[in-house]
This record gives structure tokens, C-alpha cells and sequence, in this order.
């Protein structure tokens, strides 16, 4: 183990043995390979719906192999727009763009996709429940209870608000033309179109579903792979859709197979069993890469883990004591302990893409590790020792039962009087609402702009303000900003403020380091790795 820190080293268990996954039996047609891979998890809510399903473990199930959109993120390169069901786009104002389909896709129950399911696919019925364009005004779930089995999960159309706040609707030009119509300027429709949740499906496979249920475990879409079976927690089968419009796909099918506990992800793929084990720790690495025939792909990640405040709990409440808990860790520890050096702490909720757009805030840095100024704060506070509880759950972000149990140490060194609850599932973590204190979570970027994560995670619709943790009324205000100026200068002005009040004034979170992601895999397959959850076996990166 590449472990340095003595103490840190001292608060980590062991792995847990697993129960023993049966080998799933390789199918045979052609020159095509059929793979398994072994997953911590699948989905969270036991959907494949882009919109209900936000989170790192649908990226790496979902794209680019099931879901896809009008723009795509160029996933093996810069994670920046490319064609994908639209060959072209234009601006026509600040308000609106216009694209041109990609004629000839075949969803895969043999449909060709026109610009009417592109319409429905951001309809009222499909994501937006009736909601107008919101301008900062915050959507809460609990509005949204679904009257029958063919409506909405109560949390979509706040989802759907949270990435296209301003959106009006989007108008058919012609069969092969689309324009969408924001409400206010957006300088970032663009990458709006490419970013999580913005992906087509048919509208006939929609509106021949007898319930909702139905249609989110098998959505028709135009992707390389069609979902053959989904046994939710157990696997996914993706096939082959050899009506692709991007080629036949090199696969015959790809098989995830959850699998929670990292020493059986391991052992699997020493026996044979799986041909690629995800979310490895570091610590794994050795066993993985010295076994013949065998190697660990990785890459830090577009990606930030946090530490989220629940202000309904009243110490938290507090901005000292939030304060406090941000300078009472020592991030570099963390790094050099859980992760032997080979991720980073990046300056805040920022990522490097944010400097091609001149939006990146030079200086700008977490706050500082000073336990001394930790407990000055506490005592400002008037703090009395009370317990202040932090849900966590068991490992689904890599680390992050060792990550929480080092966190509580140093919050403890600092006064703090920090209290682990181990849940099972996110229910039980947003179950919590007054007496949870802190949980964790990770942040990521998907349009190369600072509204992700900072507007869509923490501004009016995002995550936290729609679950009651947090709100802040400025910041809320400056999320408008951010979306509808058309001034480079006032943009970014605001983002930087936004920073400020987020990290320093009134904490919402605090930032630990920038993810990655450590594959282990077969080394004949030559594959690689994207930087970033998602797993792309189209053809371009499949080479045997």
C-alpha cells in the first residue's frame, strides 16, 4: 500500500469479503465479444432515466454506449461539444438555436428519429410537469406527486428546471430541424444540449408504455447498445443495435453486474469472472496490476468529492461552525493517505476546461487547513460540544468509508463533536432533513462553464436548495446572472462572488479533491479509459 501518513493508515478497515457472483456465459455471434463488468453500483432508483437517474453511476451505464443526444461530449477527448443526432447548429439570437437533424437514425425498436421526438423528448409531458421558465425561483418535489402510474416522479420537472431553467419549449421546423426557445439570454444553450438529461428518446416507445415504470427500465434510444434485461440491483444487459447510425457496434453485449464490495469486484476479475472491475481504490492497484494478463486504467476525473451542510440542523445552522469544519481538514493528508498522491485539491468548485472560456478564478483556493482557527471559530460560536451527526454511506463513491472516518478524526482534533450514521441508500441519507448535519456528495462539470456545478447543484434548483439543506439568498440572485448575461465581465464577476459565499461566507459545502477513477480490466482488450465515470465501447475505442 502507497501509504504514508501513520494515523490516517490506522483509521482504515478492511475490505469486506463478498458473496460469489456466477459467471455470466459469453454469447457467440460472429467475431463480436460479449464482456462483464463489475459495478458498485447500476443506478440508484432502479430506472435508466436520464432525468430521474442523476448521478455518477448512470454516466458510466448511460453514456455513450445507451443514451445520446443533439450535441455530444466528445467523452475520449476534451469533453467538449461534438455532432452527434444533429449534424449542425446556429444561433439565431441570444434566446434561440436552431439545429439540423442527423437524417436516417433508427431509435432501436426501427423508428428513424425526427424532430417530433425531439420535441417531445423536452416536452411537459416527458420532463417539465407544466412548469414555466422559473428565473431563480426554487422547485420543491413535493409539489410534483405523480396521479397516476404514467406520470412523472414527483423530482423530474425540478431536474428539468435545474438544467434548462428559461426554456419555453422547442418548436418542429421541419422534419429535420429544431429550434429551442429560451425565455432569457443564455450563453450556454449550447452546452446545455450536451450536458446530463438533454438526450432523445421515442416518443412512440413513450406513449406505448402502460406505466412510467415500464418504459424508464427499458427507454428506446438511438445508442450503439439497446437494453436487452435489467434486474435492478443485480445487472444490465446492453446489445448490440446494429441499426446504429455511427456503424455496427464492436460489441455483441456488454453485462454490468453489481457487485458492492470492492475485494469480490477484485477477485472476480483475477478468477476470470468480470473482464473489468470499476471504482478501484488505490490501495487495490498492486494486486490488480501484478497479476498476468491484467492492468489498471486511470484518470482524474471532471469531478469534485465534497462535504455537503445541512443548515436544518440548528449547530450547522450556524455559518461559524460550518466555518470551522472547512478549516479543521487536511486535505493533502487525504490525498497522500487514500489516494497515494494520484488525485489533487483543486481551487474550489473549479475545473481547468473553465480557463478556454476565460472563467476561471485565479487565486482562488480551498480553505486553508489551520485547526487553531477551526476552534476560534467554534468558540465564536458559543459551541457546547453538542453531536452533530453525519450520515454516511458505506463506500459508493471510492474511499468513502475511510474518507468519513478520517474527516471525523480531524473535525474531532478541531472540538468538533462529529457523530458517523452509517445508511444504506440515499432515502435514507435525505431522510435525515433536521437531524443530519453533513453528508457526502461530489460535484461535476458538464458544459465546460461555472453554471455546473456551482447554479445547477447549489443555485436555486439545485440539489440542495430543492432538499432544504441550504439556501442563500445573494447567491440565488447571482445564479440569474450567471444564466442570462450576455457580459463576459458581469458573468464572471459574479461567479467569483458566488464562490466566495458558497466556500467562505456561508458555507454550503466544502471541498475535499478532484475524483478519479482507477479501472482494472484485461489487458487484450484494448481499451481506454475516458476521463470520466462514463465507459465508451463504440468503435473507436474497441480494438480487438
Amino acid at each position: 500500500m502507497l501509504i504514508n501518513r501513520r494515523r490516517t493508515l490506522g483509521l482504515i478497515g478492511a475490505a469486506a469479503a463478498g458473496s460469489l457472483i456466477l459467471p455470466y456465459r459469453l454469447r457467440a455471434q460472429g467475431a463480436r465479444r460479449s464482456i462483464t463488468i463489475s459495478v458498485q453500483k447500476i443506478t440508484n432508483n432502479n430506472t435508466l432515466d436520464i432525468w430521474y437517474e442523476q448521478s455518477n453511476v448512470g454516466e458510466r451505464a448511460f453514456f455513450p454506449n445507451l443514451w445520446e443526444g443533439l450535441i455530444d461530449r466528445d467523452w475520449m477527448g476534451n469533453q467538449g461539444p461534438v455532432p452527434a443526432l444533429a449534424t449542425e447548429w446556429k444561433r439565431l439570437d441570444d434566446q434561440t438555436i436552431e439545429l439540423k437533424l442527423r437524417q436516417g437514425v433508427k431509435f432501436h425498436n426501427g423508428d428513424e428519429m425526427t424532430a417530433e421526438d425531439v420535441v417531445f423528448s423536452f416536452s411537459d409531458e416527458r420532463v417539465f410537469a407544466g412548469t414555466e421558465p422559473v428565473g431563480g425561483k426554487t422547485l420543491y418535489a413535493e409539489n410534483f406527486k405523480p396521479q397516476s402510474a404514467k406520470e412523472l416522479p414527483a423530482s423530474v420537472p425540478g431536474v428539468g428546471r435545474r438544467l434548462w431553467p428559461a426554456l419555453r419549449g422547442v418548436e418542429a421546423v421541419d422534419k429535420y430541424t429544431v429550434r429551442f426557445h429560451n425565455a432569457t439570454p443564455d450563453v450556454t444553450l449550447e452546452g446545455r444540449l450536451y450536458a446530463y438529461g438533454s438526450q432523445i428518446t421515442s416518443k412512440r416507445a413513450w406513449d406505448e408504455a402502460a406505466t412510467y415504470a415500464d418504459w424508464a427500465r427499458q427507454p428506446i434510444t438511438t445508442g450503439p447498445y439497446k437494453v436487452e434485461e435489467y434486474r435492478p440491483e443485480v445487472s444490465l444487459v446492453l446489445v448490440a443495435h446494429d441499426e446504429y447510425w455511427g456503424g455496427r457496434p464492436p460489441l455483441q453485449s456488454i453485462r454490468f453486474v453489481e457487485v458492492p464490495e470492492v475485494a469480490s469486484r477484485v477477485n472476480g476479475l483475477l478468477s476470470g469472472e468480470y473482464d473489468f472491475a470499476c471504482d478501484l481504490p488505490p490501495d487495490q492497484i498492486p494486486t490488480v496490476q501484478e497479476a498476468p494478463g491484467l492492468e489498471v486504467q486511470s484518470s482524474t476525473i471532471w469531478n469534485h468529492r465534497i462535504s455537503v451542510f445541512n443548515t436544518q440542523n440548528e449547530i450547522v445552522a450556524n455559518p461559524l461552525v460550518r466555518r470551522a469544519m472547512t478549516h479543521a481538514i487536511d486535505r493533502q493528508a487525504i490525498v497522500d493517505a487514500l489516494w497515494a498522491g494520484q488525485t489533487k485539491i483543486p481551487a474550489g468548485i473549479q475545473f481547468e476546461s473553465y480557463a478556454a472560456s476565460d472563467m476561471f478564478i485565479d487565486g482562488w483556493t480551498v480553505p486553508e487547513y489551520n485547526p487553531e482557527l477551526a476552534r476560534d471559530l467554534l468558540k465564536q460560536a458559543n459551541y457546547k460540544g453538542d453531536a452533530i451527526p453525519y450520515f454516511l454511506l458505506n463506500n459508493y463513491y471510492t474511499n468513502q468509508t475511510a474518507t468519513g472516518q478520517v474527516l471525523t478524526e480531524m473535525w474531532q482534533q478541531a472540538g468538533l463533536n462529529i457523530e458517523i450514521q452509517m445508511k444504506e441508500n440515499w432515502d435514507q441519507i435525505f431522510a435525515g432533513q433536521g437531524e443530519r448535519g453533513v453528508r457526502d456528495w461530489s460535484a461535476s462539470n458538464n458544459i465546460n462553464d461555472p453554471i455546473t456545478p456551482m447554479v445547477t447543484q447549489f443555485g436555486p434548483n439545485g440539489q440542495s436548495q430543492q432538499y432544504k439543506e441550504w439556501t442563500n439568498e445573494e447567491l440565488n440572485k447571482l445564479s440569474v446572472v450567471l444564466e442570462t448575461s450576455t457580459d463576459h465581465a458581469t458573468r464572471k464577476k459574479a461567479y467569483a462572488r458566488m464562490l466566495e459565499i458558497a466556500e467562505r461566507e456561508d458555507p454550503v459545502y466544502t471541498l475535499l479533491h478532484q475524483n478519479a477513477v482507477f479501472t482494472g480490466m484485461k489487458s487484450e482488450l484494448k481499451w481506454k479509459a475516458a476521463p470520466a465515470f462514463a465507459m465508451d465501447f463504440r468503435a473507436g475505442n474497441w480494438h480487438i
